[in-house]
């Protein structure tokens, strides 16, 4: 063969392979897009739902009939329910994967928070204050104290429309860009040593559960539509300032120890002490189902395990988790006990 019927031959290729290159660029362009759309979607640690991981924010929350409707919680990953004096009740909310702008009403720490809160690792505690005796416990503890106390005005703000203890609204953006700023390094989101997945088969359908502190009390609802329980006070559905009812994907009762403390509110009553390291009982909340269950967490900078009697993880459903700790029995209403509603009558 010639050296021109080479050159030709190879140039004839050429064509032919640029032509088919040019022909499938669209199709190549088209794949690429819906590759990109169906990327993973990042999922925040401690909640399993989508949303990034990012630094953990505590806020202590009063939760007295005053206090609501309150500020933010929708977008709280997890909320604990703690004991405080008089049998009341006051919240610890975790957010990491969407901080609000307002969260509030804000109120004191307490010492069962430095327990519960040493497994998150170093995050932002934001509260109104503390005892005097009390500091330098919170000095020591691992996370870093924002509290009021040591704030300016613009981020702990005073709501004009809330009477005073319920009326410190924490601007919770202010405060973590400060972090960033004085270049504090906090925690970021992780796994809290539950796990997220599919529920048990076994489980006990229930229409909703009652839990009791000595002072206060919340009824969990199973919704049907919205695939969550719908929380509500003696005073009524539980609805945030936004109007949203607040509720769990997963709704967890913690069986904890609660004891006298040394320290006491300021009219002199006693301040419980809820035992969050060491092992216990409980029960597991979602699909509308409960799940007897364990708990164990064997150290303070360690997480909470839940696991069956029988030693098998129990999976959290993802999205929002509400952490109930009492000494006291919850009151189950089975599903074929309950009152049906105008609609189902």
């Amino acid at each position: 063969m010639s050296s021109k019927k080479i050159v030709f031959s190879f140039l004839s290729i050429a064509i032919v392979v640029l032509a088919f290159i040019f022909a499938i660029k669209p199709a190549i362009s088209t794949v690429a897009k819906k590759i990109h759309i169906i990327a993973p979607v990042p999922v925040n640690s401690i909640s399993g739902a989508p949303g990034k991981d990012g630094p953990a924010l505590v806020v202590k929350i009063d939760d007295t009939p005053p206090a609501h409707p309150q500020i933010g919680l929708e977008s709280a990953d997890v909320i604990y329910i703690e004991q405080v004096e008089g049998g009341l009740t006051r919240l610890a909310a975790v957010f990491s994967s969407t901080i609000p702008q307002r969260i509030g009403p804000v109120r004191s720490a307490r010492i069962s928070d430095i327990d519960l809160l040493a497994q998150y690792g170093h995050v932002a505690f934001a509260y109104s204050g503390a005892q005097t005796k009390m500091r330098p416990i919170i000095n020591a503890a691992n996370f870093q104290d924002l509290g009021g106390q040591n704030q300016s005005s613009a981020i702990y703000t005073t709501d004009p429309g809330r009477t005073p203890p319920v009326a410190m609204v924490l601007r919770a953006d202010l405060l973590m860009q400060e972090t960033v700023e004085r270049s504090m390094q906090i925690a970021q989101s992780k796994s809290m040593g539950w796990t997220f997945g599919s529920a048990p088969d076994s489980g006990t359908v229930i229409a909703s559960v009652k839990m009791r502190w000595p002072a206060n009390s919340y009824v969990a609802t199973w919704s049907i539509n919205e695939k969550r329980w719908l929380l509500s006070t003696p005073s009524g559905p539980d609805m945030s300032q936004t109007g949203e009812q607040l509720g769990a994907d997963t709704l967890v009762i913690q069986n904890v120890s609660i004891t006298p403390s040394i320290f006491h509110d300021k009219v002199g009553g006693i301040t419980p002490f809820s035992a969050t390291v060491g092992s216990g009982t409980g029960y597991i909340l979602r699909d509308g189902k409960y799940f007897p269950a364990l708990w164990n967490r064997s150290t303070l900078d360690s997480g909470t395990q839940w696991s069956s009697p029988d030693g098998t993880r129990i999976n959290f459903a993802p999205g929002h988790i509400w952490i109930a700790l009492t000494d006291t029995a919850p009151t189950f209403t089975l599903k074929s006990e309950a009152t049906p509603s105008p609609s189902t009558k």
